[in-house]
């Protein structure tokens, strides 16, 4: 059974950078067709997207927030990480990894169950 688990601070503040881990069981994070992927919903938003990386590395980033994402992956640990940087109060969401089956995005088969990411100082 293929799971993911969110980790990270619960609260950042204003400038810094936002670091979460997505901890994989149940499958490799290199099997393929496997594309590592984090969203986001802020309140009173719908799902954002927010970047990927895939089974042979290759990562993906939403245009608006491009220039302060990073993705990467740890296949020791069987992982994959989101780094958000210079955030401000709008970041503030519940953050979801999720694996997508496709590559044309939105075959969501399993997700986390979310972690709560509040910017505030």
């Amino acid at each position: 059974q293929v799971q993911l688990q969110e980790s990270g601070p619960g609260l950042v503040k204003p400038s810094q950078t936002l670091s979460l881990t997505c901890s994989v069981s149940g499958v490799s994070i290199t099997a393929s067709a496997s594309y590592w992927t984090w969203l986001r919903q802020s309140p009173g938003k719908g799902l954002e997207w927010l970047a990927v990386i895939d089974y042979i590395d290759v990562t993906y980033y939403s245009p608006s927030l491009r220039s302060r994402t990073s993705v990467s992956r740890d296949t020791s640990k069987n992982h994959f990480t989101l780094q958000l940087s210079s955030v401000t109060p709008e970041d503030t969401a519940v953050y979801y990894c999720a694996r997508d089956r496709s590559h044309r995005g939105g075959f969501y088969d399993v997700w986390g169950q979310g972690t709560l990411v509040t910017v505030s100082s």
